[in-house]
Order: structure tokens, then C-alpha cells, then sequence
């Protein structure tokens, strides 16, 4: 009997929280029709029950942590009840399946006319605007299979360029990197320039998968989209895209295009007239021009 009703009061119980959210959800929709004019979604706005399911938002999978294991130092429950943030299951399948084909990593076909250089890069900029995205989850290190499976495809992409083996790509380009978390196996190309210039370098690897509580979410993560030669190209001819200059050659870049329109500007300057027309978000500039366009001032072709 004692059971039968502990059982009948926990029941209630959440009865009554559901139909309190559903009042919630309810007055939260009335806010939005009635003062923004706005139409709550239903299909989107669901009520979960946070200690079995997850809430989704903005990629991430929203839940109540609660684990018995985990202790302070004076030996209490540490976690129970906190919201944690997670990468979900299903995001990682599906970032993977652009990279298999019948579940193993396959080469992209339509990289492979891309230089070693670009290729090495495309797809180190693509693996790490993904884990900054997450860098708030703290199972952040479900990418690692993400990472795995990236690493097969860009070693095989490379093997069908280069029509060598992959344990030869690993032999070629495989290196330790170091970097401010710590040594990481991984793999380097290098592309020398002319003399007194600092070579080209293009990494794979070396990109922590430790959570960061105070890292900015970036709601409009990095898309990598086509091939990355022409900034090697560019690059590789040293010269300054504003005014000509050959020396200390380095890059400019913008987060997104909509970010060189800025309100109350009437006459945008020469470099964003010159990003805008060749819709690129690089450009590669002297040191003078560098620091020109970041102090605000005047840059004029010579």
C-alpha cells in the first residue's frame, strides 16, 4: 500500500509539472503572437522530461546531469541537477557520413585536384570550426571519431592524388606537433617560398578535444566550401593585393562577408571594395597594409 501511493504521489507529480510547462509554453506562445507577432512553432517547441530526454538548441543537446558517482572533496554529490551541454549522438553520424561509404572512410573525389598544401588545410579548417562549434559539450570528446574517420578520408584523398599507398602518405607527412595543450601526432606539409620567407605550412591534427565552460558560441559556424588553391596561389606570389609591396606578405580575414558592411559607412575603403568585388573573405596584404586595415586607416592602391 505504502508503495502503491509514493508511486500515485510521484505520478501527480509530474502530471502536475507537465501541465505546468504546457502553461508555460502556452503563455510564452500568446507573448509572442500577440506583442512580436510571431508564431511559436509546435513542431519545434516541445516539452521534454529533462532527466530521460534532451532538449535540442542550436546543435546542442540540452540536459540535467545526474550521476551519483561523481563527488567533491567532502564527499557530496557535485553534479546532480546541473544543465549540461552535449554534442549529440546523431551530429556526429551524420558530420562522419560525408566521409564513408558503405560505413568505411572513402577519398573525395572532388578534392583531388586541390594541392597537398590546400587539401591538408580544407580539411583542418572543416574539423576545427566543427570542434569550436561544440567547445562548450562536455563530451566533446565524441569527435575523436569524427576526427578518426577524417584523418582515414584526407590519407586516402592524398594516396589517390599522389597514386602512393596511405602508409606512405603517414611515412611522407606524419610529424608531432607541438602546441600550446600539449604534443599531438599529426601531419604536415610545408611549402617553401622564396628566399628570407617563411615557408607555408599546412597542418592535420594537433586540435584539443578539452571542453572549454568559457568558450563563445558561434551560432553561424565556419563553412568550408570549394577548393583552397587559389589562396595558395596567392600567397605564393608575395605580393601585397593593395599596393604591390613584396614584403613580410601575410593574410587578412574577415569572419563573413556581411561583416564588411558596416552601418554609417558612406564610402567603404579601397580593401573592402577589393574583398567585396571578389566576394573573398582573404586577402593577402603587406605588413603595413596589415596594420593599416586593422588601426582604421586610409589604404590606397600605389
Amino acid at each position: 500500500m505504502e508503495t502503491s501511493k509514493a508511486t500515485g504521489n510521484t505520478n501527480s507529480k509530474e502530471e502536475w509539472y507537465n501541465q505546468d510547462a504546457k502553461e508555460i509554453k502556452r503563455l510564452v506562445g500568446d507573448f509572442l503572437r500577440e506583442n512580436l507577432k510571431l508564431e511559436l512553432s509546435e513542431t519545434k517547441t516541445l516539452i521534454s522530461h529533462s532527466r530521460t530526454e534532451a532538449a535540442r538548441f542550436l546543435g546542442y543537446d540540452i540536459v540535467v546531469l545526474n550521476n551519483n558517482q561523481k563527488l567533491d572533496r567532502r564527499g557530496h554529490r557535485s553534479i546532480n541537477g546541473q544543465i549540461g551541454l552535449k554534442v549529440p549522438p546523431d551530429v556526429v553520424k551524420s558530420k562522419c557520413a560525408r566521409f564513408l561509404f558503405h560505413g568505411k572512410p572513402i577519398h573525395r573525389a572532388e578534392l583531388i585536384h586541390d594541392s597537398v598544401f590546400s587539401l591538408m588545410a580544407h580539411y583542418q579548417q572543416e574539423f576545427r570550426g566543427i570542434v569550436e562549434y561544440y567547445r562548450l559539450a562536455f563530451n566533446l570528446h565524441q569527435l575523436n571519431r569524427l576526427k578518426w574517420v577524417m584523418e582515414r578520408s584526407l590519407t586516402q584523398t592524398l594516396a589517390r592524388k599522389l597514386r602512393i599507398s596511405v602508409s606512405t602518405i603517414y611515412r611522407r607527412y606524419q610529424t608531432t606537433l607541438q602546441t600550446r595543450n600539449g604534443s599531438y601526432i599529426g601531419l604536415q606539409v610545408t611549402v617553401e617560398r622564396g628566399e628570407g620567407q617563411k615557408p607555408l605550412i599546412a597542418n592535420w591534427g594537433g586540435i584539443s578535444l578539452k571542453r572549454n565552460m568559457k568558450a563563445v558560441l558561434n551560432d553561424s559556424p565556419l563553412q568550408v566550401i570549394g577548393p583552397r588553391a587559389e589562396l595558395e596561389r596567392r600567397l605564393l606570389a608575395n605580393i601585397c593585393e593593395l599596393c604591390g609591396s613584396q614584403e613580410n606578405v601575410q593574410v587578412h580575414h574577415v569572419r563573413a562577408l556581411k561583416d564588411l558592411q558596416k552601418e554609417g559607412r558612406t564610402s567603404p575603403p579601397y580593401w573592402v571594395q577589393i574583398m567585396a568585388a571578389r566576394q573573398r573573405k582573404t586577402l593577402v596584404v603587406c605588413q603595413k597594409c596589415h596594420m593599416d586595415i586593422h588601426a582604421g586607416r586610409a589604404t590606397q592602391k600605389n
